[in-house]
């Protein structure tokens, strides 16, 4: 199973850069190269993500990547839900810093930290 940051990510740069070896991406995306094969290759059997090899290209082992409009579509969608999880997740933050900054001040360690 892919998550969706992963998804996001690799959807992202496949968009930014289709001519990204799965070398590049697995860099880009801070995980191994075999993950990176396991995700392209569940990404393009669900018609996400369309895998080329062209001929005349002298290296025969280059790929290019393109988003199908299926891709384009879920890549949209794939953004949203990410983005909200890391909307609540800076609202969490913000509720610990609070709460953090009540006991500080609470117990009147030091104001010098804030």
């Amino acid at each position: 199973m892919i998550t969706d940051e992963i998804r996001y990510q690799l959807l992202k740069a496949i968009e930014d850069n289709p001519n990204a070896s799965q070398r590049e991406l697995a860099a880009c995306l801070g995980v191994s190269l075999g993950k990176t094969n396991y995700c392209i290759k569940e990404l393009v059997k669900k018609g996400l993500v369309k895998a080329g090899n062209f001929t005349a290209n002298p290296n025969k082992g280059a790929y290019t990547y393109l988003l199908t409009p299926h891709g384009i579509k879920e890549k949209a969608q794939v953004t949203v839900r990410f983005l909200q999880r890391k909307m609540d997740e800076y609202e969490e933050i913000k509720r610990e810093i609070a709460r953090l900054k009540l006991e500080v001040h609470r117990t009147d360690v030091s104001s010098e930290i804030l």
